[in-house]
Parts: C-alpha cells; structure tokens; sequence
C-alpha cells in the first residue's frame, strides 16, 4: 500500500524561501517532503522545521559538488576518490541531526575520453566505502539513475545498470531511487521495472513527460503507475518532482485526484 505523497521542495514551492517551504509542504497536503542540498542550513535548524511542520524526510543526498561547474557528483570518477572518501563522514553526521534515513549519492558526470571499465571499478568501490559507512549508522544508501536527457552523459543512467550495481556493491543497505520520468526519458519501461524490481526500490519519484510537469500535462499513464505500484507492493511514498507548470499551489488539482482514485 502505497503510503502517500512526498513534497520534492527543492522543486515545489520555490516561490517562497528554502524554510518556509517545509509548513507549505505540510499546508498544501503533502505527507512528507524531500530535499537534495540541505547543506546551506545547520542540520539542526532542518531537525527543527521538519519537527514543527510534523511531517518526516524521505531523503537527501551526498554533496554533489559544484553545480556552476557542472558537477553532478563524483563517485564514478576515479580522479576524485579522495575528495569522495572525505565527504563520507562530514555527510553523514548532517544525516544523524539533522533526521535524514537516506542518502543519495550521485556518480558524476562521465569526462571526454574516460574508460567507463575504470569508472564502473571506481564507482563500485566508493559505493561499498559509503555502503559500508551508510549502514554503521544504520541508514540507508540510494542509487538513482538519471536520464542524459536531464544531465548530460551522466554515469547511471540506465535502471539495468543500478540493478547491476546494488548487486555488485552486495549490501543490503543500498537501495533504489526510481525515478519514473528518467525511465520514460530514455524509453525504459516503469511498469515492466517496478514489477520486476519492487523489492530494490526505496522511493519513487515522478513527473509527467514530456516537460517534467505535474501528472496529468504529458503521456504518462498514472492511474496505472499506481496500480502497478500496489499490485507489486510497493509500501513508500511517491516523490513529486517536477517542475510547476505555473504556481506549486496552482498546480496542485492532481494530488487530490491521485488520493480518490
């Protein structure tokens, strides 16, 4: 059974500053919220909103370095495994106060001319460092693949390819982040995913493609999304992450249609 709705306010309810946005996520109907970068606030005052909005975090993620850059981060490349290494600890106590049970860690972007035999060895090992790292403080590690689509020659981008990695990576602490409009991005299908590999999936996330707007602005079947997430028993929540077509609030006619349905 499908547990709810998840607010992605690094997405939603950018109208208003970073910690306002967890009380709308709460006000708007949402069950839980989500948020990739939280390092610009002290993990105290992010354990402080989360507990006066009442409502828990899904997830968040490693640094992912320097977005100006064009960093999307770095635990597929093999030039940075120091700096990887460095920001497993520092990561993680922010996770402990802050209330966060998981954490994504992106692979980065894949360089000109790299090997991606070197990369895949590179990736894997950093993953058992953080795995290993993840479970001592008994929280979870997420894999998610990501469309190049959305972020160009990105390392993960296939689901097969997370799939084979929390295999090789062999620790039951790492977990799926399956992101249905990356999937559909690359002509993968979710429905066909999701049955074969509910077991591995920890969180959904969606948007309508194309765009990347709310559900009900593309082709995306989401009735049968979420039939086919509680025949396969799926029991997390659903993380909305997309982009508001016009306002967060003004958009927001899907989610009470989702609840009836």
């Amino acid at each position: 059974m499908i547990k709810g709705f998840s607010g992605h306010i690094g997405y939603l309810f950018n109208e208003m500053p970073l910690e306002q946005r967890f009380a709308a996520a709460r006000e708007a109907g949402f069950d839980a919220v989500e948020h990739p970068a939280l390092y610009g606030l002290p993990a105290a005052r992010v354990k402080q909103l989360l507990d006066a909005c009442g409502l828990p975090i899904v997830q968040s993620s490693f640094p992912a370095g320097e977005i100006s850059r064009g960093e999307k981060g770095f635990a597929a490349l093999p030039d940075q495994i120091e700096r990887f290494r460095a920001s497993l600890a520092p990561s993680l106590d922010y996770a402990e106060e802050a209330g966060i049970p998981a954490l994504h860690c992106m692979a980065g972007v894949r360089p000109v001319g790299a090997d991606p035999a070197r990369m895949w060895d590179t990736y894997i090992a950093n993953m058992r460092l953080a795995a290993k790292a993840t479970a001592e403080r008994g929280l979870l590690l997420l894999i998610e693949p990501i469309s190049s689509g959305s972020i160009a020659d990105y390392f993960i981008e296939d689901p097969a390819d997370a799939v084979r990695a929390i295999a090789e990576i062999g620790a039951p602490n790492v977990r799926l982040l399956y992101d249905v409009f990356h999937a559909t991005m690359i002509g993968s299908d979710p429905f066909a995913f999701i049955a074969d590999h509910v077991e591995l999936i920890y969180h959904i996330h969606i948007a309508d493609h194309p765009g990347r707007h709310e559900p009900g602005t593309g082709t995306i079947d989401f009735a049968r999304l979420y039939r086919t997430l509680d025949e396969a028993g799926y029991d997390g929540l659903i993380g909305c992450e997309y982009t508001p077509r016009a306002g967060t609030l003004e958009g927001l006619g899907w989610l009470a249609k989702a609840r009836a349905a």
